[in-house]
């Protein structure tokens, strides 16, 4: 099942690519590419049904678990805090150390809580949900503060799953985000094999772009090993700048068409894995 809800991912992030251009997609039209794509990789309906059914289930485990997890920190603190109370009433010292070791816990659990709701499950990068509460007002869909963005997409990222399976594929994407944190940007899963680093304010445009085309110079030329064989990886990047109150689509769209104008360079001098 993990990798027919990989291969379900895979066939996702391609329709996404298909209809991205397309003004207007109605439900027929998007069953009717995720079937051409989905026949293309040789999954059938009832395995569709099935991953889906899979992907629901763990999702509702983890939602449950968030649920217990948040009502027990909630209790926790509750307590604590009734702790605190009396014992500043009372001025029990003792008490007092008592709730500040509780507190101090309970203040590392929540970290903890947060950082699993904010962070890609498999690569560890952010996901979307912290990109879009961290830095975007979602009410008038804008910035929310200056910086500057890069999108990264791999490049013939399908040919090395199906050359070397989704494993070897999860690990390349594990060892993309672990070089591109070495730039110091903020690193966010935004799809598939698709990412966003973002950059401080005092980091330019021009010194990002220098920051990533070295990171990439560097990538190109490490070999990677699959059971017996090596391959190579590289990506494409767009940059674009952000002020705050910057529609955020317009952003990721100018980024996008840079990072698109990129592929097409780059895989001139690049021509496979």
């Amino acid at each position: 099942m993990d990798n027919n809800e990989h291969l379900l991912k895979v066939i996702s992030n391609e329709v996404k690519d298909s209809i991205n251009p397309m003004t207007v997609v109605t439900p027929t039209v998007y069953a009717s590419i995720f079937s051409e794509h989905a026949q293309k990789h040789g999954m059938s309906v009832d395995d569709e049904e099935a991953v889906a059914k899979d992907i629901m289930q763990k999702e509702c485990t983890n939602l449950s678990k968030l649920q217990q997890e948040t009502s027990t920190n909630t209790q926790k603190l509750s307590l604590s805090t009734s702790k605190a109370i009396n014992a500043i009433k009372t001025k029990d010292e003792s008490l007092l150390n008592e709730v500040l070791k509780e507190t101090q816990e309970l203040k590392h659990e929540i970290e903890l809580l947060r950082e699993s709701l904010y962070k890609d499950e498999l690569t560890h990068a952010y996901n979307r949900k912290w990109f879009h509460e961290k830095f975007t007002d979602q009410q008038s869909a804008t910035f929310n503060q200056d910086g500057t963005i890069a999108m990264i997409d791999l490049n013939y990222f399908k040919e090395i799953n199906d050359t070397h399976g989704h494993n070897i594929g999860d690990k390349v994407l594990i060892f993309i985000v672990n070089e591109l944190k070495k730039i110091n940007p903020k690193v966010v899963r935004y799809g598939g094999d698709e990412f966003l680093l973002i950059f401080e304010p005092s980091i330019t445009q021009d010194k990002a772009h220098q920051k990533i085309t070295h990171e990439r110079k560097y990538i190109i030329t490490k070999k990677l090993k699959a059971h017996n064989a090596t391959f190579k990886v590289s990506f494409s990047f767009g940059i674009a700048q952000f002020k705050n109150g910057d529609n955020i689509a317009t952003v990721l769209e100018i980024a996008d068409k840079n990072m698109y104008a990129d592929k097409i360079q780059i895989k001139k001098e690049i021509t496979g894995i």
